[in-house]
């Protein structure tokens, strides 16, 4: 992987800018592995993202319901926020119909914990890493997909 942006976050309202910013600038289609340990700020990084695309809803956590899905306010699709965290393997989440989710070209996918089905996420998928450096400091790093 390829590092594209690197940032130290000091604050919510910083992680949200810099999704804010990103979400503005990918194309639809794009998959996004979101990674960081329970507490990292990826929900916030996920809020900041979906305002960048324009949604004002409020964005939670789809801990126990898996994904939550967003409609973007302009033309068709969807931001598909997912939370692997409660599914074993990509079987598990391919009999749960996560391909849709990957695959859907007119919308965006956020996946929290892409470690359970890493042999199924697309090619050209972008990483997000949120680091917890402090109780104010995040490290996030965009990365490239292969």
């Amino acid at each position: 992987m390829n590092i594209e942006k690197k940032i130290i976050s000091h604050s919510e309202d910083e992680t949200e800018a810099f999704a804010v910013a990103l979400a503005r600038e990918l194309p639809r289609g794009t998959v996004i592995a979101l990674e960081g340990d329970l507490g990292a700020g990826k929900t916030v990084f996920s809020r900041g993202f979906a305002r960048g695309l324009g949604i004002t809803e409020p964005v939670s956590s789809p801990t126990y319901t898996i994904v939550q899905e967003y409609p973007l306010p302009v033309g068709r699709g969807m931001l598909y926020h997912l939370d692997l965290y409660r599914i074993g393997n990509s079987a598990s989440a391919l009999a749960f119909g996560v391909d849709e989710f990957l695959n859907d070209p007119e919308s965006v996918a956020l996946v929290e914990w892409p470690e359970r089905i890493a042999d199924i996420l697309p090619p050209g998928m972008r990483v997000v890493r949120i680091r917890h450096l402090s109780d104010t400091e995040r490290e996030i790093i965009l990365e490239a997909g292969a």
